[in-house]
């Protein structure tokens, strides 16, 4: 199977184009879910790169597009599909561009390939446990958001497990619960020592203590509430002995990256898409 057989076409994709600013990114990946979006020249229409919802997080005061595009490796519509998942499987990459010449074609992603294991479109004969990871991050519910944000990111993982007070699991946080309520700040903001009220709705954690001088701001917000207010609370979970086929179906219908894995009642893995990957034969 080629990527071309999976992959999004370009007329299905939403792009933007540079010059542009980190708005207009930010409007499209909150609207419509995404984890990425092709960037294109204005002018020519020539293929210049990704913005992922990762790179706005990480860089919170870039506002110029044209700064936050990775120059990402491309395919031709002519490799194998299998090839491409070893790549996804080997690398930290979650889509790749289909490129002929400097011409965007469209773009395969995990989700395309989850897509074809879900329909049996290639051979994926695995079960759940023999394609988790045992590690599973988590992160318990009174944690101020913004601190949870930070532990994703320092795990170098896109979810966090929600644990209560008790250690057991009542949810999920991802990174798109974050990006979600994420708001861009603009305009001027003292750089003193004051911080927001315990009752304000919107917390800054970053405080800039230069001096009492007023500095032009824009960056993106996150509230710091605690977790158990922006988590997903009903935590999907799968058997050890579910087959690769049988997740990525659930995966699909329920529009989810990751699901914990359980026996009995007792959480012993993380399966995520990128797992799925090593079922392809």
């Amino acid at each position: 199977m080629n990527v071309a057989d999976a992959m999004t076409p370009r007329d299905s994709l939403v792009t933007s184009v540079v010059p542009g600013s980190r708005t207009d990114v930010l409007d499209r990946l909150q609207d419509d879910e995404f984890s990425s979006i092709p960037i294109v020249n204005d002018e020519t229409g020539a293929f210049r790169g990704l913005v992922s919802r990762e790179q706005l997080i990480a860089n919170p005061d870039e506002d110029q597009l044209a700064m936050l595009v990775e120059d990402v490796p491309t395919v031709g519509p002519d490799a194998e599909l299998d090839a491409v998942a070893r790549r996804f499987r080997d690398g930290d990459q979650r889509r790749l561009p289909i490129v002929e010449g400097d011409e965007l074609l469209g773009l395969v992603t995990i989700t395309d390939i989850v897509h074809a294991i879900a329909n049996s479109e290639v051979a994926a004969d695995a079960t759940a446990d023999q394609l988790m990871e045992t590690g599973v991050n988590a992160v318990h519910q009174a944690t101020p958001l913004t601190v949870a944000e930070r532990e994703l990111a320092f795990a170098d993982e896109p979810y966090g497990v929600v644990l209560d007070e008790a250690g057991s699991p009542t949810g999920m946080l991802t990174e798109v619960d974050v990006l979600d309520v994420a708001r861009i700040v603009e305009g001027e903001e003292s750089t003193g020592d004051s911080i927001a009220d315990d009752d304000d709705d919107w917390k800054w954690e970053a405080i800039k203590a230069i001096g009492s001088r007023y500095l032009p701001t824009r960056n993106v917000q996150i509230p710091a509430e605690p977790v158990e207010m922006f988590m997903t609370d009903s935590l999907i979970t799968v058997g050890q002995s579910k087959s690769a086929t049988d997740t990525a179906q659930l995966l699909i219908t329920e529009d989810i990256e990751q699901v914990p894995v359980v026996s009995g009642d007792t959480l012993v893995g993380i399966l995520r898409d990128t797992d799925l990957l090593e079922a392809l034969a």
